[in-house]
């Protein structure tokens, strides 16, 4: 196999693609977070933050950061003209209610149905992290993640049943990872594209699932 793997920011770049204009969108702790810097300026996007965020910018200059302006990892960010601050209440209530368009969710694991798994690997010694991928899961109209294909032992993420705590049920719609990018469906996964290189055949077996062209 002779292939290049996206970079964080060409696969933040590649979920960016894909965000429709006008939609309000939560981009979840971790890489998700990196698609703030890659929105065309000339599409109107809200990005929502757990935290008590609606209209979130991109990540500021080097020195230009305030601290008293986060995102929900905690991380210095900017405020688009028209964009507000509100109570963390209020901010669940809106997760809660259906009004984001999709969330952009980092993970474990995700089944070839699009179960969820990112807040616990179940190790003994893994500190939980539910945070309120829960709340967001079920209550995004679209659940979208972002995540390198592989764990550092080589193994996929992607798998046919997660075997970690699940964070919410058939609820990814789209895989985006540092070389693909699969649709979730009752039926199993199904291609949407793949990095040049790397052969159809060659990513089943990676996965170790069948792909769906």
């Amino acid at each position: 196999m002779s292939y290049q793997k996206r970079s964080k920011d060409q696969l933040a770049a590649r979920v960016a693609q894909d965000i429709p204009e006008g939609a309000v969108v939560n981009l979840g702790i971790g890489q998700p977070t990196l698609v703030a810097n890659h929105i065309p300026k000339s599409r109107e996007v809200l990005l929502h933050s757990e935290n008590g965020l609606l209209g979130m910018g991109p990540a500021p200059a080097a020195g230009e950061e305030d601290y008293d302006l986060i995102n929900a990892g905690k991380q210095p960010v900017t405020l688009l003209p028209g964009g507000s601050y509100f109570h963390h209440t209020d901010s669940f209530a809106m997760m809660r209610g259906g009004h984001l368009d999709i969330c952009v969710l980092g993970a474990f694991q995700v089944s070839a149905t699009g179960d969820l798994a990112n807040w616990h690997t179940g190790e003994k010694d893994a500190i939980p992290a539910v945070g309120g991928a829960m709340d967001l899961a079920v209550g995004a109209k679209q659940t979208w993640v972002m995540m390198d294909l592989l764990t550092k032992q080589g193994e996929s993420k992607i798998v046919a049943a997660c075997t970690y705590p699940l964070t919410g049920i058939a609820c990814v719609k789209r895989v985006y990872t540092d070389v693909c990018t699969l649709d979730c469906t009752p039926q199993g996964l199904k291609l949407v594209d793949v990095v040049d290189g790397l052969t159809h055949a060659e990513l089943e077996k990676m996965i170790g699932l069948p792909i769906a062209k």
